[in-house]
């Protein structure tokens, strides 16, 4: 028996004797074999493929420590009760609720070799005791969860998660695991490279969801929107998710469909946690039949009976859409995933995009307060000398440390980079990344403008933007359902999916996908652009990269 079949049977056993696992399911068996081979890995794989349990199934074969990062508490508290469930070794959580005793305990027992998995938020490894004291555990496995929120590019940054790969460096690069449901070829590319991960191991497994009908209802009117959209939640089977752009908007469509008779509540972040925290709690058990969110609702939720995920209000990207709509149909029976579209939508999520935007003198700014200090600067030091908000703060470091002007430590601290001498021309260069991102933002946008007015299959489409093919239409989307599919000839597919072009203006990018005779191309800089293929033929617009 070879050594790879031998160390297959081993995980199959582990799932099956420690997890209760009767099978494992495709990706998670390459994804954990990676691991115990010491190799950085990256998994992306839908919501509800059971990520957890590769950290699970490989954290308990090698000897220390594994540490999992998850932006939630909630979150948080799910894979605790998961894991404390079974027979693995001492298991914790460490974040803000935690009384100061309650902490101190903890660390005890992870200093001692007590805890086999400790999960944290990731601020708590800003503060200096956290991570000595974790690095003096000597993990062997760091696991971030939810890795997508350390790319600017993702749908779902956090600040906190920037400072992951300089903690995991400080700890020694212990084998990094990074876990997440969504990522387009840019965001993995990202999160590989702010987590400093070494020759990683990428494990992609199939997005398509097949039980998810798909479909676009369009309207010219916000009125007829409206009451469309009513008409329908109250005809469809129970319970949902309806998404909103606005806190506003999410108040008042709950309040809509509790006139209609209908149980439902609202959720967004201007809510008190306790507020939030019982609203989820009864929908999760059914006592609530609708809830209706922003983004802020459904990172960790895996509730599997969820019939049908309506946007009232159109996402600011495929990324965002394709998240939430994965929580629909858990459970493998057919399930809907509805956006309600008026082309005027898009006005507010150009607005969003464009609005916390910083530009060079934020950037000369921060770069001068640090300049200005002797040695380290804390983040709230800068804020209140910048009088910037945190997340334009966080914009201006992420931008500034990029080109070499400033450096983070991993506990948050600020100081000058390499670059002090050629702060002009490094500023320049900080200046052009922003725009950079703004640019990709705004091209995000028309990608999901895109998607709302397609005239082609709707899950090719979501499927060629995180970089699959399918064979044909899906025949459940309401495009293939009324006949509305283009082919692509073979004259058309100039350049095969997922090749590097390059234009002259624009730079390099990467093929996405064709609709008929057109090409989508994401390229690096600009982010994704749609070209007539007989004008790229004509005039030689794109070039392959080898």
């Amino acid at each position: 028996m070879t050594q790879a079949r031998k160390d297959g049977r081993v995980v199959r056993r582990v799932a099956r004797e420690t997890f209760g696992y009767d099978k494992l399911r495709p990706g998670q068996e390459t994804a954990i074999r990676a691991v115990l081979e010491g190799r950085d890995t990256l998994a992306v794989m839908p919501t509800g493929s059971g990520k957890s349990a590769i950290y699970q199934i490989a954290g308990v074969q090698i000897p220390g420590p594994t540490v999992v990062v998850s932006p939630l508490i909630a979150l948080q508290r799910d894979q605790f009760e998961a894991l404390d469930e079974q027979d693995v070794g001492g298991v914790a959580l460490v974040n803000s609720t935690l009384k100061q005793s309650e902490r101190r305990e903890t660390f005890e027992n992870l200093l001692e070799g007590e805890l086999e998995f400790l999960l944290l938020a990731p601020e708590q490894l800003s503060n200096p005791e956290v991570l000595e004291q974790v690095k003096g555990s000597k993990p062997s496995l760091f696991v971030v969860d939810e890795a997508h929120c350390v790319s600017e590019w993702g749908h779902d940054f956090r600040p906190d998660y920037l400072r992951l790969g300089a903690v995991i460096e400080e700890l020694g690069h212990p084998t990094i695991l990074a876990l997440t449901a969504t990522a387009s070829p840019p965001v993995r590319e990202e999160i590989m490279v702010r987590l400093g991960m070494q020759n990683p191991k990428v494990v992609v497994q199939g997005f398509d969801r097949p039980n998810i009908w798909l479909e676009v209802e369009r309207f010219d009117e916000e009125l007829t929107k409206k009451r469309a959209f009513l008409d329908r939640i109250a005809d469809v089977e129970k319970p949902g998710i309806v998404y909103t752009a606005t806190r506003q908007h999410s108040e008042e469509i709950a309040q809509d469909l509790q006139n209609k008779g209908i149980r439902a509540l609202s959720y967004h972040a201007g809510m008190k946690a306790p507020e939030r925290e019982q609203v989820q709690a009864d929908f999760m058990n059914d006592e609530v039949e609708v809830i209706v969110a922003t983004t802020a609702f459904g990172m960790g939720i895996d509730k599997a009976n969820v019939r049908f995920v309506f946007h009232y209000d159109i996402s600011d990207s495929v990324d965002s859409y394709y998240q939430e709509i994965g929580r629909a149909g858990r459970d493998g029976e057919p399930a809907q995933a509805v956006l309600f579209y008026r082309p005027e939508d898009l006005g507010i999520r150009r607005f969003f995009a464009s609005s916390g935007q910083i530009d060079i003198d934020h950037l000369q700014q921060v770069a001068s307060a640090v300049l200005h200090h002797e040695g380290p600067v804390t983040l709230h030091d800068l804020r209140e000398e910048t009088d910037l908000s945190q997340s334009k703060l966080t914009t201006a470091l992420s931008r500034l440390e990029e080109v070499g002007v400033v450096e983070v430590s991993p506990g948050g601290e600020v100081k000058t980079g390499e670059r002090t001498e050629a702060v002009p021309e490094a500023m320049l260069e900080a200046a052009s990344a922003q725009e950079n991102h703004h640019n990709f933002d705004r091209s995000r946008i028309e990608m999901m403008r895109g998607y709302a007015e397609l005239r082609d299959c709707r899950r090719r489409y979501l499927l060629n933007y995180f970089g699959e093919e399918i064979d044909g239409p899906c025949d459940n989307c309401d495009n293939c359902k009324a006949g509305i599919t283009v082919e692509t000839t073979e004259g058309d597919a100039i350049f095969p999916l997922n090749s590097r072009v390059e234009h002259n203006v624009w730079g390099e990018g990467l093929v996405m996908r064709y609709e008929g005779d057109k090409i989508v191309v994401l390229f690096d800089k600009v982010g994704y652009k749609t070209l007539a293929v007989g004008l790229v033929q004509e005039k030689g617009l794109l070039k392959a990269v080898a």
